[in-house]
């Protein structure tokens, strides 16, 4: 799924030095994908703390420590209390069942995270497809399996 997502993206963005926020990191996938595409800087967003030592430890490993940053924090936290930063790429892949991300897309927009010429991309089961659209408010945007994608832009 990754690799279709970026490749998706090449077609759209150019990853050369754009910033990239990574909510729900997890492993950080998502964020060294984008760091390997030639992105500057990756922020990951990620609460759980046993999880949260090992994205620290993956981007120790990577030595990436100048290119990243983890911010412990529930999403929906960070989406709201953050301000006068800006991300040329956010990226989505909540746990099954979290509906909390329609919060997290709200305080993206309305707190201004999202260049003007960026996207928003955020996977999710099609099991929570009904909701998802109306949480959304749209359709997704590609469906690959089980997989829904749904893209924000400005």
């Amino acid at each position: 799924m990754r690799e279709t997502i970026f490749n998706l993206l090449n077609n759209k963005i150019d990853f050369d030095g754009i910033s990239v926020l990574d909510f729900f990191a997890g492993s950080g996938a998502l964020g060294f994908e984008s760091l390997s595409r030639g992105a500057a800087k990756v922020t990951f967003v990620e609460k759980n703390f046993p999880i949260y030592k090992n994205l620290f430890e993956n981007i120790k490993a990577l030595n990436a420590e100048e290119s990243c940053e983890i911010a412990k924090s529930d999403a929906v936290q960070f989406a709201k209390h953050t301000t006068g930063r800006r991300f040329d790429l956010i990226l989505a892949d909540p746990p099954f069942f979290q509906y909390s991300i329609y919060e997290v897309v709200k305080y993206v927009f309305e707190n201004d995270l999202l260049a003007d010429d960026g996207y928003f991309i955020i996977e999710r089961s099609i099991q929570t497809l009904k909701k998802d659209i109306e949480g959304f408010g749209k359709e997704p945007f590609k469906r690959i399996g089980d997989t829904c994608l749904y893209e924000f832009t400005k």
